[in-house]
């Protein structure tokens, strides 16, 4: 299926704060975790997962990195946005964003006052994780190097938004999950 099929977003769009419903948002840099511990929180939680990348490839029919490789970066980036704002209107669980997503200041303003977790990765730590730089098209070449240039870049992003961050590093994915819910203050389902 090719997104030919469907009109692409509308860049004129209003951009008025969605109501944001999600009890949780994860942010931070590809490789970071969102969707290993929001599928956790989410299962805590008992309620469902969400991510706006997978929503980007259902409603394309193409991964992120076709996206990328066929029609760039900004043209991805208008589906991003548009799978934002939907699933923060829509939906009532846990909800991972993209790495990039906070880049885009309408998504930011969003964002802003929200359950939003920022996954804080070094660029070490992203590495050295099984999958964690594969299929990921900004970080095509010189996965380190492309890995610290978006996090110096994306950095005042993620504080920007985040409610609350948690440094990953030497953490396993329980354990961030756990941090997660309890700064949040979410009672895991017994």
């Amino acid at each position: 299926m090719s997104d030919d099929r469907y009109p692409p977003p509308r860049t004129d769009a209003p951009t008025a704060t969605p109501g944001i419903r999600p009890l949780a948002v994860l942010v931070g840099l590809p490789g970071s975790g969102k969707s290993t511990v929001g599928r956790m929180m989410a299962d805590r939680l008992g309620v469902t997962f969400r991510d706006t990348d997978e929503d980007v490839e259902r409603r394309t029919g193409r991964t992120v990195a076709r996206i990328f490789a066929d029609d760039g970066e900004p043209r991805f980036r208008e589906w991003e946005r548009a799978a934002v704002r939907a699933a923060l209107t829509a939906h009532d669980g846990v909800l991972a964003l993209g790495g990039g997503a906070v880049v885009d200041p309408v998504t930011r303003s969003w964002l802003a006052g929200g359950p939003v977790v920022h996954l804080d990765a070094e660029v070490r730590e992203v590495l050295g994780r099984p999958g964690g730089t594969v299929d990921r098209p900004l970080l095509a070449g010189d996965p380190a190097a492309r890995l610290r240039r978006l996090a110096a870049r994306r950095a005042p992003f993620y504080r920007e938004v985040a409610r609350v961050t948690v440094t990953t590093r030497g953490l396993s994915a329980v354990e961030v999950t756990r941090t997660a819910l309890l700064a949040l203050v979410l009672d895991p389902v017994p």
